[in-house]
């Protein structure tokens, strides 16, 4: 099959960082695109009565470790956010203001958000933050923080986010490969596998 992968994520998210830096070139050494859906976690939680990783009970500490453990072993540069989780909202709809003019230059933004965050410590919260990182990849900064702000792309996130919910995404990264669903970095090797096989 040659359907875009699908990879629903959210920048404040750990391992939608981890599988942002490897997602394209798996897809892309089967001669398959990627389409990047970001969401708001803190909707899907809302929508399903559940909470993040790092506020569920007994599991804060094992899930910090793990972030930094599995950015070592993917080769990925990481360093927790003093401030986490953060909202997104803003990152989220400057992805989208973009997408609809660029898509390569969106693509350039959310890695620059990603690793804004969780390689440098930046509050990617901040919109004036995220209005330097949509400058930074070529967009003009007075039409992005005006487009941010537009009704239509405020709509557009939110509609993305009750799209996943609707689709059965609980958590991030959510990347659909030919109708099968995997959750999480930790899930490469597979989605490998299902595209050099076909499925199994």
């Amino acid at each position: 099959m040659t359907d875009p992968l699908l990879f629903y994520f959210d920048f404040t998210s750990p391992y939608s960082y981890l599988a942002s830096e490897k997602i394209d070139a798996t897809a892309d050494r089967f001669g398959r695109k990627v389409q990047w859906r970001p969401v708001l976690l803190g909707g899907i939680f809302k929508a399903l009565g559940t909470v993040s990783l790092v506020n569920q009970p007994g599991m804060a500490a094992y899930s910090v470790h793990d972030f930094v453990r599995s950015a070592r072993f993917l080769g990925v540069p990481y360093v927790h956010p003093a401030s986490f989780p953060v909202s997104t909202v803003a990152a989220a709809r400057v992805y989208y203001c973009l997408h609809g003019q660029d898509c390569a230059m969106a693509r350039r933004f959310a890695h620059k958000v990603f690793r804004a965050y969780f390689a440098a410590g930046r509050d990617v919260s901040a919109p004036a933050v995220v209005l330097e990182l949509a400058e930074k990849v070529g967009a003009g900064r007075t039409a992005v923080e005006a487009g941010m702000n537009e009704p239509a792309i405020k709509e557009r996130l939110r509609a993305e986010t009750e799209a996943a919910v609707a689709a059965g995404v609980f958590g991030a990264p959510w990347i659909v490969v030919d109708g099968e669903s995997f959750w999480g970095a930790d899930r490469l090797p597979q989605i490998e596998r299902w595209l050099e096989t076909g499925g199994f």
